[in-house]
């Protein structure tokens, strides 16, 4: 298959194999997030592959019951649009996830730089 024949189930099935390969240390501290597929971001752009929409760890001072769920949002488009293959795109997605979560956890676009992950 293409990649630029993924459906929007296809690619959401994508995501969810990339996050099943994640390490448990990485997942398992995951505290009331959901991950979501979209198109694109709502600017319409192909600039952004993902979004962590919520309040990370390490500022969650009266944080708790009640509160909607975070969400890690990956963007179909603009991940298609970069990928040349399948391959590609699973790496891509990967990468994606591992940033999200790590903005979750607290590090920043800087950190995760440093780190290789930006």
């Amino acid at each position: 298959m293409r990649v630029d024949e993924l459906d929007e189930d296809a690619f959401e099935r994508l995501v969810v194999d990339e996050l099943d390969l994640l390490p448990d240390d990485m997942v398992d501290g995951l505290d009331n997030v959901v991950f979501v597929t979209e198109a694109r971001p709502e600017d319409g752009s192909l600039d952004l592959l993902g979004l962590y929409d919520g309040v990370a760890l390490t500022e969650r001072g009266a944080y708790g019951f009640g509160e909607l769920p975070d969400r890690i949002i990956l963007y179909r488009e603009p991940l298609l649009a970069i990928s040349a293959d399948l391959e590609e795109l699973k790496d891509q997605i990967h990468v994606t996830l591992v940033h999200e979560i790590a903005h979750f956890y607290g590090l920043d676009d800087a950190q995760l730089h440093e780190l290789g992950w930006a």
